[in-house]
């Protein structure tokens, strides 16, 4: 299945060099690369392995070709394995960890409607095979998926504006806030999150969940933090992702975040300006004692659409658009600690 979007760029755009590391830091490290390129994916890190699943690869043919694939990585081993088939082709699918197995929610398949098809299944890896246990209550791709405990949120990204359901402009921004029991395969609906907005990044930090960036269809890129207290189920919203020294652009959409060291790590992304456009390099380090970000260490090689996790204070970096839109997916794994 080849992928077509209004939005995809040609190969090639230039990316700025990155600002200057102002802590001391060992910098991003090579690793492992994966046995295929992808891009547009989500990841889940459970008992020392990351599983990503999904995607958009390059088609023989050209273009870009809906994955049904999995890979499997055993951190400590810096090694890959395949993992067991998706029962479809996604991209956008999100993956999280909870209640001891990995699961998958949604994504983008193609359908007659057109490849940005939402759907709602609900998948987990279950004996080595990815098993449907569920659907969704609505449709949400380009989310956010963070665990804390036994209960996956899904926040923000795009869903259907009406009954059409198959083309990038079928979808909108939303605010969308849900919460899956993984225990008792159950949905429920909180607070909604401050501002709707699509591919931004999120991570877990002392027991609040953080969403970091992010970008609307009309208004492009945004910095905004928010953070969301589950006991409370209350948001507050902290400084912004300063924007990008280099090239002036605000770090916005496709961007990745983890954290380490009780700090955030957030980087990547893209920018566009017209019929072009860019990849951040920046690594962006957010200290919440402080309220406040630091430049830390450019990434090697800068990509949008990635996958992002953190296993014993490690910092994953997988696989990503090297150019900005769907020009160039990247195998690539690149691993930083602060």
């Amino acid at each position: 299945m080849n992928l077509h979007r209004r939005t995809f760029l040609a190969a090639g755009a230039a990316v700025a060099a990155a600002p200057s590391v102002s802590l001391a830091q060992t910098g991003w490290a090579p690793r492992a690369s994966m046995s295929w390129p992808t891009q547009e994916i989500y990841c889940a890190a459970l008992d020392g392995r990351i599983t990503v699943a999904g995607g958009l690869v390059r088609a023989a043919a050209g273009g870009l070709h809906i994955n049904d694939r999995t890979a499997v990585y055993d951190v400590r081993a810096d090694r890959w394995s395949e993992g067991p088939r998706l029962p479809q082709p996604r991209h956008h699918p999100m993956l999280a960890a909870a209640a001891g197995r990995v699961w998958a929610f949604g994504g983008y398949d193609r359908r007659d409607g057109g490849e940005w098809t939402a759907m709602t299944d609900i998948w987990a890896i279950d004996q080595g095979v990815w098993a449907q246990v569920g659907e969704m209550p609505e449709r949400l791709c380009e989310t956010i998926g963070l665990s804390a405990g036994d209960r996956v949120h899904l926040i923000t990204g795009r869903s259907p504006k009406g009954e059409a359901n198959g083309q990038w402009n079928d979808q909108g921004d939303v605010a969308t806030h849900l919460v899956f029991d993984a225990v008792a395969n159950r949905w429920e609906t909180a607070r909604p999150a401050p501002m709707a907005r699509n591919s931004a990044a999120g991570a877990v930090l002392d027991g609040k969940l953080f969403v970091a960036g992010g970008r609307t269809v009309d208004g492009g890129g945004t910095g905004r933090l928010d953070r969301y207290d589950p006991a409370s189920d209350r948001w507050d919203t902290l400084a912004p992702i300063p924007a990008s020294p280099a090239t002036g652009k605000q770090v916005g959409g496709g961007l990745a975040m983890a954290e380490a060291g009780g700090r955030l790590v957030a980087f990547g992304g893209e920018w566009f300006e017209g019929r072009s456009g860019g990849v951040f390099a920046e690594t962006w380090l957010y200290d919440p004692a402080r309220d406040a970000w630091t430049a830390g260490p450019a990434m090697r090689t800068p990509r949008h659409g990635l996958a992002a996790a953190s296993v014993d204070g490690t910092v994953y970096a997988l696989g990503g658009g090297e150019v900005a839109s769907g020009g160039k997916a990247s195998g690539l794994v690149e691993a930083f600690s602060l």
